[in-house]
């Protein structure tokens, strides 16, 4: 079997390493060793909070749509309650919308929600 020299290899990957570092402080942006576990922390970090945000985006919609509930002294959990005796499928991300950007129809969901509490 011939021998096979894996300098074209090496270097490509050393090469997309340093890249995908560049901008990193340091010898973390320019020495290979240094790069590689800055990037792999890099990516555990990235694989982590792509599940985070989703939790961080649900909590800042629950607060928004708790204070403006609240504007119409009803609150959240007593909002949702409603909603959902009413069978109105409204996800928390546009009841959260409408309360920022359209007072008049979140005070309308308001209302529909009050209309079925028991």
């Amino acid at each position: 079997m011939p021998r096979v020299k894996k300098s074209v290899k090496s270097r490509r990957r050393r090469k997309g390493v340093l890249e995908e570092a560049k901008g990193y402080r340091g010898a973390r942006g320019h020495l290979y060793r240094s790069a590689t576990e800055a990037v792999d922390r890099a990516h555990r970090f990235a694989y982590r909070d792509r599940k985070t945000k989703k939790r961080v985006f649900r909590s800042l919609w629950v607060t928004r749509i708790n204070a403006a509930a609240r504007l119409h002294n009803l609150t959240y959990h007593q909002l949702i309650a409603g909603l959902k005796k009413a069978a109105m499928e409204v996800d928390r991300k546009i009841l959260a919308e409408m309360a920022v950007s359209d007072p008049g129809g979140f005070s309308k969901m308001v209302e529909i929600a009050r209309g079925h509490m028991a």
